[in-house]
């Protein structure tokens, strides 16, 4: 596959190796370089190496390999099935499992679980995420759809296009939130040193909204239902950091900004639960709504801050 971008004046004078790792289908610095060493990367015609300053204007070509397919096998994972027919399967996927096979998680995924539970899903999609219409992040559990023929996955896919599908995610913030609702509305790009993370100050930013409503204000933190109107790459996480209101347990966009008080609230992952999903049948057009129940780690959690703010009422010294 080959790409091919013109620099912008923002990256005038960058390194090539370190401007290639922006570019869509680059996914790391590392990879950008194994691009150059290899001649596969040409600047206005010319092979150049990695420590070539870049231009504004100048030209890219990227001859991008295809990547080796994937063998993906069946495995005996346990799902936790919410809903289920001919043409859609909604999944609860629980905390720490990976959506599909990827370099460094080839196995146990949700993928994996599917083909054992439901054969073979030939023609669903790609052969790496066959039915797969969205993603949940690793450590996010909760509810998510699958398709099981190719129309419902383009009717699912249309859907998401356009905005027409409802999700409802419930998060424990640190902090408290000002006032009993509100709307973050800040476009989010790729972090521009950074390439797994996500930034209201990134590069090629695209607009993302959420809006947030006040569950319930514990010691320390507050639970949020949140709405978000677009899907970018962590969009609930990032946008929740943006305002100081990190999620609690959130190791890349948390602990650093959550403030004084934080360390006090331990949690083994980002507190984000897929609580609700609202989408047309595929095949009837009829409403359908489908809920994943709070998990175990998240229910104690909450019992573990209310029971802290009990004690703090009780104590003689509280104000």
């Amino acid at each position: 596959m080959r790409i091919e971008v013109v620099v912008p004046a923002t990256a005038d004078g960058e390194r090539l190796d370190r401007f290639l790792a922006t570019v869509p289908d680059v996914r790391t610095r590392s990879q950008a370089k194994h691009l150059i060493d290899a001649g596969l990367v040409r600047v206005d015609g010319v092979a150049r190496k990695s420590s070539h300053l870049v231009r504004a204007g100048a030209r890219l070509a990227v001859d991008v390999p295809a990547p080796e397919p994937l063998a993906i096998e069946p495995e005996p994972v346990p799902l936790r099935v919410l809903y289920e027919d001919a043409h859609v399967v909604a999944i609860d996927k629980p905390p720490g499992m990976v959506v599909h096979p990827a370099p460094g998680a080839r196995r146990g995924t949700l993928v994996n679980a599917l083909l054992h539970r439901l054969g073979k899903l030939a023609g669903v999609g790609d052969a790496v995420r066959p039915g797969i219409v969205h993603r949940l992040d690793r450590d996010t559990s909760g509810v998510l759809l699958v398709a099981r023929t190719p129309a419902a996955l383009e009717a699912l896919a249309r859907q998401f296009r356009e905005r027409t599908i409802g999700k409802v995610y419930l998060a424990v913030v640190y902090g408290t939130l000002p006032g009993a609702s509100g709307t973050v509305d800040r476009p989010i790009g790729r972090h521009p040193r950074e390439r797994k993370r996500m930034s209201v100050h990134g590069v090629r930013r695209r607009a993302a909204i959420t809006r947030w409503t006040v569950v319930e204000r514990l010691p320390g933190a507050t639970v949020v239902r949140l709405a978000p109107e677009t899907g970018r790459t962590h969009q609930l996480r990032v946008h929740l950091a943006a305002i100081g209101h990190p999620i609690v347990g959130d190791r890349v966009y948390g602990a650093r900004r959550a403030g004084r008080g934080a360390a006090a609230i331990r949690f083994a992952r980002q507190a984000l639960h897929a609580a609700e999903i609202r989408f047309a049948h595929p095949d009837t057009g009829t409403r359908t709504i489908v809920r994943a129940p709070l998990p175990g780690d998240m229910q104690e959690l909450l019992v573990s801050l209310r029971q802290a703010g009990a004690r703090t009422r009780k104590s003689p010294h509280s104000a």
